[in-house]
């Protein structure tokens, strides 16, 4: 590519602001713009926070963004005429690009079971978290890390209340058997009911039907397993995966467009193993950084070294006094090492803030 580039970069999540503030640094005179629905970033990792009661900071990603000489388009992507190399937006117009950064993230997927689209809440997004729990019993349905760090939130927060915590399989199941046996013990510990054999069947407006026959009665049900993605890239001809994610190569540039490249949870990214990366914030950065940095490459004429990545470590919190850091092999699968208890608390706030700081918000 030659002469000055406009890239338009879809989505100011992790991703999106890590790939905008890399190629703010590296791009040169290339234009760079960031669309994105939500006027503010919220740290994501921090929702189940915020549903338990907590303020958490907002940053506004026009002054972020702004001040490093990226154009901030407040507005919904509704399009992408990848033939045109054009998004166009809710509000009526749209941006062209020459090369085009895919990074929305990701979603709740509440259309697993009957009622849950309808009754559950969620805390996925900043505007599924718009709600607050209000005491009385609270079914979570899913033990993954979103399910385990909510329900210690609340529980910790509302002892009061009544936390039943759902699903198929042991909270902290996919960790060593140190990490899970701590989580066990520490939700117990608040109070938290669970029940780790069961699959829920459909969500009510009075509480979530078991495939047993069982009906668990809750004022409140929210629904943390399974996460979707936005499906723009799928109405707009890329390749996607089953779950409409984009398909990338080893640079993460789009198998089917050459000219858009993706990120984050919106993408399908080979890792160590064989195996996709996961979801997850400690995926985000890296990718966002990676992309921006393959674009980069490619202006100046170079193909893009390879992405080298691994995770080192999985961080779930129990509360504010308390959480688990998993160390991990390479390939994702937990090492030997865990740290626990109020240590475990301090680092995974240090890496959460440490995120914040990757991302360009401190």
């Amino acid at each position: 590519m030659t002469g000055k580039q406009h890239i338009v970069v879809l989505g100011a999540g992790y991703a999106g602001l890590a790939a905008a503030r890399r190629l703010a640094g590296r791009a040169g005179a290339a234009q760079i713009t960031v669309v994105d629905a939500r006027a503010e970033f919220v740290e994501r990792v921090r929702l189940h926070q915020q549903v338990a009661g907590q303020r958490l900071r907002r940053w506004d990603l026009a002054e972020i963004l702004e001040r490093k000489g990226i154009r901030f388009v407040l507005a919904r992507a509704t399009r992408i005429d990848a033939a045109a190399k054009r998004v166009e937006l809710d509000r009526g117009d749209s941006v062209g690009y020459d090369v085009l950064i895919y990074a929305l993230g990701s979603l709740a997927d509440r259309g697993q079971v009957p009622g849950a689209a309808e009754f559950a809440k969620s805390v996925a997004t900043p505007e599924d978290s718009a709600w607050a729990a209000n005491g009385g019993t609270i079914a979570v349905v899913g033990a993954g890390a979103t399910g385990i760090e909510l329900a210690a939130e609340l529980a910790e927060s509302q002892p009061d209340s009544h936390v039943v915590l759902l699903s198929a399989d042991e909270p902290g199941a996919w960790l060593s058997a140190k990490a899970a046996a701590h989580i066990r013990a520490v939700l117990e510990k608040l109070g938290v009911e669970i029940r780790a054999d069961v699959k829920v069947v459909e969500v009510t407006a009075d509480g979530v039907r078991l495939a047993s026959g069982d009906f668990v009665e809750a004022g409140t049900a929210v629904w943390t397993t399974g996460f979707g993605v936005p499906d723009l890239a799928a109405r707009a001809g890329l390749a996607v995966d089953g779950a409409g994610r984009v398909l990338t190569d080893e640079s993460l540039r789009s198998i089917s467009h050459p000219e858009i490249y993706a990120a984050g949870d919106s993408a399908v990214v080979a890792g160590p193993g064989g195996r996709s990366l996961r979801m997850a914030c400690a995926t985000a950065l890296p990718t966002g950084k990676y992309a921006a940095d393959a674009i980069v490459a490619r202006m100046r004429g170079r193909e893009p070294r390879d992405l080298r990545f691994r995770y080192i470590l999985q961080c779930i919190s129990l509360g504010r006094r308390d959480a688990v850091i998993q160390a991990l092999h390479a390939d994702d699968t937990p090492a030997r090492t865990v740290l626990r208890g109020r240590l475990g608390a301090k680092v995974k706030e240090t890496i959460v803030r440490g995120a914040a700081t990757a991302a360009g918000l401190r």
